[in-house]
């Protein structure tokens, strides 16, 4: 009888001292948040700032791994071209590029830091593209095979 009563004691110690960390915060992982800043349209040629704001737990990341930009126009991605960033060294990354045509370009923000690696995307549409005439080459390329 006298080592059921210790064992029961005891586990009312570990749920005592569980409910008491049950801290809402210790509960939640911190997350790589990657504020990914691009202007929604431009014009052929035009220098176009990238940039991307690096934030994990609240607190700007001056020291990422790596924050890479991969640009490439709508529907290919195959041909896809990676600007390296400058560390502003205030927790955000920048860099530039130009188009050279009309078209809508896609790009990923590719980041890693504290381990951990997110890669939001923009767009940015160039010059006289319409978004109809990448609707319409969606729909032709899934009527020819897809």
């Amino acid at each position: 009888m006298p080592r059921k009563s210790w064992m029961i004691l005891l586990a009312i110690i570990v749920l005592t001292l569980t409910a008491c960390n049950g801290n809402e915060e210790s509960d939640e992982l911190p997350i790589l948040e990657v504020n990914f800043e691009v202007p929604e349209t431009a014009e052929v040629n035009e220098l176009v700032n990238l940039t991307a704001v690096v934030i994990y737990d609240n607190e700007p990341v001056k020291d990422a791994d790596e924050v890479v930009f991969e640009v490439w126009e709508k529907g290919q991605r195959d041909d896809s071209i990676m600007i390296e960033s400058v560390n502003n060294e205030d927790g955000s990354y920048t860099a530039e590029t130009a188009f050279e045509k009309d078209g809508i370009y896609e790009m990923y923000a590719h980041t890693t830091a504290r381990d951990l690696h997110t890669m939001p995307l923009k767009e940015v549409i160039v010059g006289s593209a319409s978004p109809d005439d990448y609707e319409e080459m969606e729909e032709a390329e899934e009527d020819h095979g897809h």
